[in-house]
């Protein structure tokens, strides 16, 4: 004789009471109200996605950790960046802000190629107008020539003033073609620019440098601005500057010297003013204008700056032209080596994290 079965639900035993399907969305975080009036096996169906393990996110896991421990004994995080207070590609955000500012000057050149110029004339006008408060100044400064201590004060002076050129170019977004050589070489070497495109945007700068500059120069010459002791001390210059290439190869080596140290000098301060580190712009500016201080009062050549000394003397007759355009081309290959390669080729070598990554990822495979 059969027993007779409980009498409610609440005399069922625990295990074998009718669990609600309800419960069991909410055991499995399924919004209820979402799921109590769709199809049965739809809801089956959602149940078993979220209950079965996820083979592909489990083999994800594992390739991460699998990263995070190569790039622990490689002193990197797991997204390649370097960890710790000393990281081994210090300079990728200066590379990265360069490669910005490729790009930027890659479309100003090409689509707006007339306001590209423009940028490159005002470079050349605050060259212009700032070599000669420079010769201005020591022009004053040379008046009693006994007074030694006059002219050092005003050498240094008058370096300090023409320092500030770099800061109007580096703020007002002008074009200066030596700055411009660090930033092509990078772009080529990552392959940003062709290096007829980089050719290009250089030519373009030169020429826009060279017209601000004439500009500065038409303007002079209907003032009584460059004569006396500042006109003295201009062909005091120019004489020294051609000098150089009519004095045989030991002439010529010196003028290549003066232009690589010249713009290794600019460039390395672009470098601290790209490389991220600094906030402040009063330090920004000191750096940039210390940095000119130096090539200024040392005596090294500006390819620019001397365009726009030998323009300005050329407009009163006072100038071998074929000369002239000699010390600018050499100083020009200098400031190229200067700037080019012993800073941009060569930083941008130095934090090129792409044979490193490959490296090792081939090394913990």
């Amino acid at each position: 004789m059969p027993k007779p079965g409980p009498k409610n639900r609440s005399d069922l035993p625990h295990n074998s009471r009718r669990i609600s399907p309800s419960f069991i969305l909410r055991c499995h975080n399924v919004p209820v109200s979402k799921h109590l009036n769709q199809p049965p096996d739809q809801t089956i169906t959602e149940l078993a996605s979220r209950t079965q393990p996820n083979t592909r996110v489990g083999r994800d896991d594992r390739d991460e950790q699998k990263r995070e421990t190569i790039s622990s004994q490689a002193g990197v995080d797991a997204a390649g960046s370097p960890k710790g207070d000393q990281p081994l590609f210090p300079g990728r955000a200066f590379i990265s802000t360069v490669l910005d500012v490729v790009d930027s000057k890659k479309t100003m050149s090409g689509d707006l190629t007339g306001k590209y110029l423009q940028r490159a004339i005002m470079a050349g006008l605050f060259v212009g107008i700032f070599f000669t408060a420079y010769f201005v100044i020591m022009g004053q400064a040379s008046l009693d020539p006994d007074n030694h201590g006059l002219m050092l004060s005003g050498k240094v002076l008058a370096a300090t003033t023409f320092g500030w050129a770099l800061v109007l170019i580096y703020y007002t977004n002008s074009e200066l073609l030596t700055s411009n050589m660090m930033v092509v070489t990078i772009g080529a070497y990552h392959k940003r620019l062709g290096w007829l495109t980089s050719l290009r945007i250089l030519a373009l700068c030169l020429l826009g440098n060279l017209i601000g500059a004439l500009i500065v120069a038409v303007i002079v010459r209907f003032s009584s601005i460059v004569s006396g002791p500042t006109m003295a001390q201009m062909l005091a210059a120019s004489s020294t500057k051609i000098g150089y290439v009519s004095g045989g190869f030991m002439g010529f080596a010196d003028l290549f010297v003066r232009g690589i140290l010249c713009n290794f000098c600019i460039n390395i301060a672009m470098l601290m003013v790209y490389n991220g580190k600094l906030s402040n712009d009063f330090t920004k500016c000191i750096i940039m204008v210390v940095a000119v201080f130096v090539f200024a009062f040392c005596g090294f050549e500006h390819s620019i700056a001397d365009s726009a000394l030998f323009l300005i003397l050329g407009t009163f007759g006072k100038v071998n032209a074929l000369k002239a355009i000699l010390v600018v081309i050499v100083a020009m290959l200098g400031n190229y080596v200067g700037g080019g390669i012993l800073i941009g080729l060569n930083f941008a070598t130095m934090n090129d994290e792409r044979h490193f990554n490959a490296g090792g990822t081939n090394d913990g495979d």
